[in-house]
Order: C-alpha cells, then structure tokens, then sequence
C-alpha cells in the first residue's frame, strides 16, 4: 500500500497527516511513478499555511524522483523504467509519497550523472537559480550581486553559478556558521543581518554604489534595506517572503531612490514552455554533473517526520537542500 502526506485543513506542521493511499493505474496522459527521493522546499509550507489556497483535502510536495512503473494512453515524453525529476505547483501536488500518478509533461528525464537523491534536493531550487542567473538579467563579468539566504538551498546553488559568470557575491547569513557555508560556496562577502545593516555594509563592501541585482527571498523584513542596497537603475528580484508579504507602497519609491526595476517571477512561467525548460535544465544538469556546482543535501527525513520537517524548515534550522528518502 502506498504512504502520502496530507493535509485536511490549513494550518501549522501538525495539520499534516502520514496516511495510507490507494493508487490506480494512470489515464490518459499520466504515469504511476515510484518515488525514490523527495525535496522539501519552503514553499511547501505556503500551500500548508494557506498562503498559497488550493482546495483540500490535498497532498503536499512539489518536487520529487523517481522510476515510471507505468504510463497511459497518449505518453510519449517517457516510458516504463526511465529515471525522472519533477518541480511544479498546482499540477504535481503530492510529492510526498511513496508511488502517485501524476501528469507525463512536467517530468524531466534524469541523466546518469545524475542521482535520484541530488535531483529532488534541486530540481526547483536548480531551475529556480537557472532562470535567475540566464533569464532575469544580462550579467557581465564583474557585475555584483545580493544575496540573501545566502546559505539555504537556492543561496548555495546561486553562489556557485554566480562566481562561474564572474560575478562578486555580497550574501546575507543569520548565523556565523551559516556565513562560513557561504564563503564556502563562493560568497565572496557575507553579512550577518542579525547585528549588521544590510544596506550600510554593501554600500561600504562597493564604495558607495551599489549592487547591480539584489535576490531577495526573506520579503517584509529586507525589502526596504535590499532597495537602498541597489546602485542607480539596479534590479530588485522578489523571490520569495519567507519573512512575510512585502507590505504596499508607492511605485513612486523606487524612482526617489534611483529608477530601480522590481519584478516578482516566478519558476512556472519560466518553465511553462518544453524547450525553454529542457534549456535550463540542461544547462543546470551539465553544471552539476560535471562538478561545477556542488548539491549540498545536509537533512535527510523520513516521509513519515514531515511535520518536524516542517518544524525545522521554518525555524531555520536547515542550510543547504532537504529531501525525504522513500
């Protein structure tokens, strides 16, 4: 009999539920996928608190690997046995189990340099740093950005590919052991926000100008500093609010304090089209499987802890990617 985590109702970690799950064979235009590794990702917890609504009851877990047992009528993307990785929202809810069905298009194939383990701790934080480092600005050599959360999941992955573009990494950090992961994995200054000004020290580390981009996933609590961190014209990239929703304000703010550009993506869009996300992917596969960038996985859970998963997740306890090992 199959496991999944589900939820009944929105709430705090204990709301989630290790249950038992019938699964049948897949209609048209699905597989059955036995799950071997599943990713734990912050976003998790906004479709769990309610952030993000989606109708319940529901499963939880967008990101996962694993071998197709089977495949419905009009597949064609994959076939029985073929080692795959997945990352979405609406349409792959249910990445916490053991065996589900789920729709063929969002399954990327996995090369052999690959492994389940390191493919679900970086499917979406990986295409996640793809789209931010190929598609969200022009980088040129020299060009300098922050950072913040600079030692979670998408932090370490946007280090790394940040310094192969020659880039100068300002990361922020709570802690002094999270501010050694990050120079660790190329930060080349790091900020402690728990007793540094963010906006102060990058003005000081950049002689008064500025970042060029600033990657912001924290939200209410950095947004005004991470603005005042950008040089003239700079790029603000909200990616998140793990802090909290970014309160409102006047546009006319980010003309007073230089002509900065915000944009709000998000993974989907960036992924929606097949060849652009087999773009991306590839890209991110080739830098991980040549050693390039290196997937930190530094939790491992069983399926059936998902709420201290949760707990850990959300107090911060975790550096680098998380996964469930089926």
């Amino acid at each position: 009999m199959a496991k999944a985590v589900r939820f009944y109702e929105t709430g705090g970690p204990e709301v989630l539920r290790y249950e038992e799950v019938e699964v049948g064979d897949p209609g048209p235009g699905q597989v059955r996928l036995r799950h071997v590794a599943v990713g734990l990702n912050y976003a998790d917890t906004y479709f769990r608190n309610g952030t993000y609504p989606i109708p319940l009851p529901n499963g939880m877990g967008v990101e996962a690997s694993g071998v197709v047992q089977a495949v419905g009528e009009g597949v064609t993307n994959v076939q029985v046995g073929d080692r795959v990785t997945y990352t979405g929202f609406l349409n792959t809810l249910g990445a916490y189990s053991t065996e589900r069905l789920i729709p063929a298009a969002p399954l990327i194939k996995l090369p052999e340099t690959i492994s389940f383990e390191t493919a679900a701790a970086m499917t979406m934080r990986g295409l996640t740093s793809s789209y931010l480092m190929r598609r969200i600005y022009d980088f040129k050599v020299g060009d300098s950005i922050l950072l913040h959360a600079a030692a979670g999941g998408v932090g370490l992955i946007v280090s790394q590919w940040a310094k192969l573009l020659g880039l100068t990494v300002i990361g922020t950090v709570s802690t002094e052991v999270k501010g050694e992961i990050a120079r660790a994995h190329g930060c080349d200054h790091v900020i402690n926000y728990s007793h540094e000004d963010v906006a102060q020290r990058v003005r000081e580390l950049t002689d008064g100008v500025g970042v060029n981009v600033v990657f912001d996933s924290v939200g209410k609590n950095t947004f005004m500093g991470s603005l005042d961190s950008l040089k003239r014209r700079g790029l603000m990239v909200c990616v998140g609010t793990a802090s909290g929703p970014i309160p409102a304000f006047d546009p006319v703010m980010l003309a007073m304090k230089g002509s900065l550009f915000l944009t709000r993506p998000a993974l989907a869009d960036y992924i929606a089209d097949p060849a652009e996300k087999a773009a991306l992917a590839g890209e991110l596969f080739d830098h991980v499987g040549n050693g390039r960038i290196k997937i930190e996985i530094n939790q491992h859970y069983a399926l059936q802890d998902a709420v201290q998963a949760h707990r850990d997740l959300e107090s911060r306890k975790t550096t680098g990617s998380s996964i469930f090992v089926i």
